[in-house]
Order: structure tokens, then C-alpha cells, then sequence
């Protein structure tokens, strides 16, 4: 009898209480871009080729975290010699900030999604709170490799200035628009 009783219990256990657990950031699969004004003639794309990190997802609780270590000498916009002056310390300063961080402070919810993470972003040694949208979450097992996976897509904007990023201000756009596209292997 008690077997039956456990097993139904388990049965209306809400599913996405089986997936609160920690992740590890599968650098692989996580891809940290960005988008901003150049001159007012185009937008000009990159991306980071090296990241690192960690989620925590417990929907069934209503907590999330998440922390993403960004290498800045990684930056790729498909134009070494623009890539080069990016890592200078005109921009990113790579050699003496070779960091960028995320690190959540809180998150949002709407009903049962994640809906925001809130943090500090860290730009050459400048922390500013920054607020991203989560567009969607999605956890469960690879169809693969058989891991339970977490990934999530989520955006938001900053002011480069707000980092002591000034180069090139204002023909260069002050905006910076950030996306991310992460996922994570349950440890």
C-alpha cells in the first residue's frame, strides 16, 4: 500500500520540480552576440567565442540563477583587425579586464515562467545592473547524449558609456544591444 501511495504521489508531482537542479554552461552551445549602430550607416554583429559558467532552475521553487564568464579577447565580428582594435583598450581592454561576468542578483516570473534575470554585468572592472528578458526556457533529456539539459534565450540593452566604454561616441552607437543563447548540462 505504501508503494502505491508513493508512486501516486510521485505521478502528480508537478514535472518541473524534477528538474530543479545545478548546470554546467556547455561552451559549445552557448553563444553570447551583440549588435550596435556603426557611423549611422549599418548594424554591426559579434559575438564572444569563449564563455563559461553556471545555471541553477528550480521552476517548481520559483528560483533561478546564473553566472557567465565571457573570455573578451574572444570577440569575433568576422574582421580580424576590427576584432584586434575591439580587444584594445580603446574597447574591451582584454589584456588588463580579460573578463566580462554576468552574475543574477533575482529573477522574474510570469505564471510558471522565467520571464527576467536581473544582475551585475561587469565590463573593464565596472559593475552595472542589467536587466534581461528571457524569451524562452526549455529543460529536459538531449535527444543525444541523454543528459538533462536546460537552455534559454534571453536579451537586453546598455549604454556602453555606463562601462567606461567611450570609443568613438557618438558616431559609433551608444546602445548596445545583447543577446544570449545558453545552454547548460545538469552536473
Amino acid at each position: 500500500m505504501k508503494k502505491v501511495l508513493l508512486m501516486a504521489s510521485l505521478a502528480i508531482l508537478p514535472v518541473n520540480s524534477l528538474l530543479a537542479a545545478n548546470y554546467t554552461i556547455d561552451p559549445g552551445h552557448t553563444y553570447a552576440s551583440f549588435a550596435i549602430n556603426h557611423l549611422g550607416f549599418s548594424t554591426m554583429r559579434g559575438k564572444f567565442n569563449k564563455q563559461s559558467g553556471s545555471l541553477s532552475y528550480d521552476p517548481a521553487g520559483k528560483k533561478a540563477s546564473v553566472t557567465i564568464e565571457i573570455d573578451a579577447a574572444s570577440i569575433d565580428t568576422g574582421h580580424e583587425k576590427r576584432d584586434q582594435h575591439l580587444s584594445s583598450p580603446d574597447f574591451l581592454n582584454a589584456v588588463e579586464h580579460p573578463t566580462i561576468t554576468f552574475k543574477s542578483t533575482k529573477v522574474g516570473w510570469s505564471g510558471d515562467k522565467l520571464s527576467t534575470v536581473t544582475g551585475n554585468l561587469t565590463i573593464l572592472g565596472v559593475s552595472k545592473a542589467v536587466t534581461l528578458t528571457v524569451s524562452s526556457i526549455n529543460c529536459g533529456e538531449h535527444p543525444f547524449n541523454k543528459k538533462q539539459v536546460c537552455g534559454f534565450d534571453a536579451s537586453g540593452s546598455i549604454k556602453r558609456s555606463d562601462f567606461g566604454v567611450n570609443y568613438g561616441l557618438p558616431a559609433i552607437g551608444e546602445v548596445l544591444d545583447l543577446q544570449i543563447e545558453l545552454e547548460a548540462v545538469k552536473d
